[in-house]
């Protein structure tokens, strides 16, 4: 028996939510959007929802809350700013709504699929983390699982174009979640982000580098880790893929890298491993080069229905 889709709604009309919704509607067995809020009336993912039978209004979080179609809404996506996310927070929750947070709010735990996809799947809020930690994040894990990362660096280059003003309002927040979720999910002792806007034209392919500064290890084993962890994300991101083997370059004594080691590993041997990714866009949406775009977009997806798997198994037990 085929069990009826959970409703979904979607707050903000730029970028990353219209991709979502039109993600939703071409790819989900379970999830069914059924509202999107924008603040802009004239805005191109309100009038797309429109035309896709999608009910709409331009009176953001409080607008979508006076919708009839809210009343049968479960789970509402956050696709808008860091800042605003708090407020749509503060609405919804006492709804009993479940948000997944496509801002660097990170006002709920992270969630990197791949890596604790199910750990989480009872929050009323989870965070999506960023679109270059959702490329990254599960790189750093991947050496982890072989051997301590003392140090985990990444550096996200996205095309400007690509980068609506959501984005580019959240830099800040970028490098700060990012951070942090290298370290709380991807295992590393220490975490640090970059994020850099090409204006390249035409505009480049997302390129992520990750750089792991651990102590002497198996290459074999590492690099097995993390060709094995690009096969899971390319389950879901079919365009993710390594763009060269995994690095390795053994650290010497007199590299200033050697200050990121613990106190307890400073006279010991130490290598640094590179990871280089490119990820193409599924171009739902946008074109293909905005990979940003369809990895976060296919993180939140993948996440949301597993949500509501499990809340179903739960409701059919119950």
């Amino acid at each position: 028996m085929t069990r009826p889709r959970t409703k979904a709604a979607i707050i903000g009309s730029g970028n990353i939510g219209t991709d979502l919704m039109i993600k939703v509607l071409r790819l989900s067995e379970s999830l069914d959007v059924v509202a999107m809020a924008g603040i802009d009336p004239d805005s191109d993912g309100l009038a797309r929802a429109r035309r896709l039978k999608v009910a709409t209004t331009h009176e953001g979080v409080e607008g979508l809350v006076g919708l009839d179609q809210f009343a049968n809404v479960d789970l509402v996506f956050d696709a808008t700013s860091a800042g605003a996310h708090r407020h749509h927070d503060d609405v919804l929750r006492p709804l009993g709504r479940t948000l997944v947070d496509l801002t660097p709010a990170a006002v709920g735990p992270y969630v990197v699929p791949p890596v604790n996809g199910d750990a989480h799947l009872d929050a009323p809020n989870v965070n999506m983390v960023t679109c270059g930690g959702q490329a990254t994040i599960p790189i750093v894990a991947a050496v982890g699982a072989v051997t301590p990362v003392h140090y985990g660096e990444i550096v996200a280059s996205i095309a400007s174009r690509s980068a609506g003003p959501g984005t580019r309002a959240n830099i800040d927040e970028f490098t700060e979640t990012t951070s942090s979720a290298i370290e709380q999910v991807g295992g590393a002792a220490r975490g640090k982000a970059i994020i850099v806007l090409n204006p390249a034209e035409p505009p480049l392919i997302m390129r992520d580098t990750v750089h792991c500064l651990v102590s002497d290890c198996a290459t074999e084993a590492v690099t097995a880790s993390v060709e094995a962890m690009v096969g899971r994300v390319h389950a879901y991101v079919p365009g993710y893929r390594l763009k060269q083997k995994v690095q390795f370059d053994r650290v010497p004594s007199d590299d200033p890298l050697r200050g990121l080691l613990p106190a307890g590993a400073v006279g010991t041997d130490a290598m640094k491993v590179s990871v280089f990714l490119e990820v193409e866009g599924a171009a739902h949406y946008l074109p293909a080069y905005a990979g940003n775009l369809d990895i976060m977009t296919s993180a939140a997806l993948r996440t949301a229905e597993r949500m509501a798997a499990h809340r179903a198994r739960q409701g059919a037990t119950a």
